[in-house]
């Protein structure tokens, strides 16, 4: 059975092929002293030893305030549309996505966001509810986004990373007072004319003293309705979502810095649609509406120690509390819902209090040896997490069964500079877990086990300019609570599920070079190729099974990456192209969770001395048909989707003297034809043409 979505419009594959060959063939000038300043070019944190992400023997993206700013994001998914290999899945609604990275995760496969790291300031996130996203946040609270694809990160964050990591880092005060200065106030408002979308945001930033810094910022963010690109309005996408972070610095000497931090994101919403997930009008109807209260809060407190050489400690305790509050349970008439507390299905509409709430305590240390022609760094550490899953209800809720999840994580990663052009780097992590289910689970007894990661990463400088490297990486994920206590009154918990494994290779160039064309111009790029082999698959089994999850089918997932980038003083570019084929092996077919062929094409100039940045984007995505096998009679279902182009404009304004130094303007037009579109991870229509406009004031003293 097929169905189709939409006439097809573009086609990649060529595209994909010349953008490569075109690519590897300007390496072949020669590089000058220095990288420039391309989104290539900036230093990436979260792989170890401090780099650029261009000589990085991995697929890294990190994107920054000026990058966050411009997207004029209305969600945290929205700013990841320039990262290749990455995007979201289900919805564009800041209560219902969740991420994808290299074919990697979705909304509707419960527990699937387990084999994303996702992390706060360091903090891991995690949420998982049937028909509810999986991270809840504001995008004005960050100041930088890492994108880690692939489970080489597995030894730094977990062994669970088998898609990859998600690092976000919130607001510093130092990015608002200037030096030699001892405050900041920043005011700003923000405007998209799809649903009168609306944002109001401030920021007061302290240095009372040498070493002490504050920042406390507080947003609200609401939004009605948005319309797609026929014009039809997407019911259940209207939210309020106010938003606070408080942050304080303090540099104890010249080696010690402490550092703690406290955020919160709250929406409340009475009569919204159950399914945030997406699906339009059948689904939103299907399930009606629900009253909906969601808070996420995220604290930490951090100790780094820098002096140089074997000791640079950095220990963390931090605390994650995510709870939706769920009531008041209306079909589409208006009528209440029928709460069936021990049915598998009517137990959706009870109302219930569900959390997850997450302690963490991470110790690590990164020392630093060195002899004639070498260099090492060597990383260290401990992590432990407990994890305490809710679900308070008027019954025992099968799907969302009650549990803890204990773990501690013991990790290792070298780094070494052998001359001036190999880099090596092995790791090796090992998790212990303990997970118990709570009341009311039939035979949900206590299940140890543990789950180990190992990477080999190399890098080679085949001239200045020129460098290839490559990775190999194994890791395992463990089930998580809901795998393995999930029950129905047919089916009971698969305690005897096996872990995933994955096995992932990948291979690249990088290529950079100063002055090609100008003095003042650099080009970067970076070319990768991949595959990871998924073994022992979890997944939903049939109805005649006696537990609710297996170890059913083995996934592979392969494809290739480029981002580049040209900057010079009045003209930028940058490419981000992806192509990943996500196939089923067991059954031979493309899986659901594959997303589309899909090119991010960004041109722009800039006038420096009018403080003027401007420029156009095209996002062409291909057509793609995946499919799903039903767990009832193994039938096999495509579902075609076809490819679309959309184009937006921009332009920033942030004048550098005179009496309206200090303002920053933002204007953007979003799908400038209102083209309808809909992105085959997306359970809804993509938005249509819209105007947005941010303008922001900041005081320095």
């Amino acid at each position: 059975m097929t169905m189709r979505v939409r006439p097809h419009r573009l086609g990649l594959a060529g595209l994909l092929m010349t953008t490569a060959i075109l690519s590897a063939g300007t390496a072949t000038a020669q590089q000058t002293d220095t990288d420039g300043g391309t989104f290539l070019g900036r230093l990436i944190f979260g792989a170890g030893q401090q780099k650029v992400a261009i000589d990085t023997p991995q697929a890294v993206s990190v994107l920054d305030q000026d990058d966050i700013d411009r997207e004029q994001a209305a969600n945290v998914g929205q700013i990841l549309r320039n990262v290749p290999g990455a995007q979201t899945a289900g919805s564009d609604r800041p209560l219902g996505f969740a991420f994808n990275i290299r074919g990697i995760g979705a909304t509707e496969q419960s527990a699937s966001e387990a084999r994303i790291i996702v992390n706060v300031d360091g903090v891991p996130k995690f949420y998982e509810q049937y028909r509810l996203g999986s991270f809840f946040s504001d995008p004005e609270l960050y100041r930088r986004v890492e994108v880690l694809r692939g489970p080489g990160s597995a030894t730094l964050y977990g062994s669970g990373a088998v898609g990859g990591v998600v690092n976000f880092e919130t607001k510093d005060a130092g990015d608002f007072i200037p030096d030699g200065g001892t405050g900041a106030l920043r005011l700003k408002y923000g405007y998209d004319s799809n649903g009168n979308g609306q944002l109001g945001s401030l920021i007061y930033a302290a240095r009372p003293t040498d070493g002490a810094e504050f920042l406390a910022a507080l947003g609200y963010r609401t939004s009605d309705d948005y319309r797609d690109g026929a014009g039809d309005t997407i019911r259940g996408t209207e939210f309020e979502a106010p938003s606070a972070l408080v942050k304080g610095t303090f540099r104890l000497n010249d080696a010690q810095t402490l550092r703690m931090s406290a955020q919160r994101f709250t929406s409340d919403a009475d009569g919204t649609t159950l399914a945030q997930t997406g699906g339009g009008d059948p689904i939103a109807g299907a399930f009606g509406n629900v009253d909906r209260s969601v808070r996420d809060d995220t604290f930490s407190v951090d100790w780094t120690h820098e002096g140089g050489g074997w000791f640079n400690p950095r220990v963390q305790l931090a605390y994650s509390d995510t709870t939706v509050e769920q009531s008041n349970a209306r079909n589409a008439a208006g009528d209440p819902q029928t709460c069936l507390p021990f049915a598998s299905n009517a137990n959706v509409f009870c109302d219930v209090t569900y959390a997850y709430r997450t302690t963490m305590l991470k110790a690590e240390n990164t020392a630093d040896f060195n002899g004639a022609g070498w260099q090492n760094f060597l990383t260290f550490g401990i992590q432990a997490t407990y994890q305490d899953r809710v679900a308070d209800s008027a019954g025992i809720l099968g799907f969302h069964p009650e549990g803890t999840d204990r773990k501690i994580g013991v990790y290792a990663q070298s780094e070494f500079v052998i001359g001036d052009r190999l880099t090596i780097i092995p790791g090796a992590r090992i998790d212990f877990a303990e997970r118990e289910a709570g009341s009311g689970v039939p035979g949900g007894n206590k299940v140890t086990d543990e789950a180990t990661a190992l990477t080999l990463a190399a890098l080679y400088d085949v001239t200045d300019d020129l460098s290839v490297f490559g990775s190999i990486a194994r890791t395992e994920r463990l089930p998580t609570l809901d795998e393995l206590y999930s029950f129905s009154g047919t089916k009971g918990p698969a305690l005897d599920l096996d872990k995933e494994e994955a096995t992932n290779i990948e291979l690249g160039l990088t290529y950079s070079r100063d002055g090609l064309f100008t003095a003042d111009d650099n080009l970067q790029l970076k070319l990768t190729a991949f595959r990871n082999r998924i073994d022992g698959l979890v997944s939903v089994t049939a109805p005649s099974d006696t537990v609710f999850f297996t170890n059913l089918s083995e996934a592979e997932f392969e494809g290739a990456e480029i981002e580049a980038g040209y900057d010079m003083q009045s003209v930028f570019g940058r490419l981000a192209l992806s192509t990943v084929r996500g196939t089923d092996r067991t059954f031979d077919y493309t899986l659901a969770t594959t997303p589309a062929d899909t090119l991010a094409l960004t041109l722009g100039g800039r006038l420096p001395d009018q403080g003027l940045e401007f420029g156009w984007r095209g996002t062409f995505v291909d057509d793609i048909t995946t499919a799903t096998r039903s767990s009832t009679t193994g039938a096999i279902t495509e579902t075609a989707f076809d490819g679309y182009t959309t184009q937006d404009v921009f332009v920033t304004w942030r004048p550098e003297n005179g009496a309206l130094d200090g303002f920053d303007v933002q204007l953007a037009v979003e799908n400038l034809f209102d083209t309808e579109h809909r992105n085959n991870l997306s359970l809804d229509e993509g938005r249509g043409r819209t105007f947005k406009v941010a303008l922001a004031r900041t005081f320095t003293w």
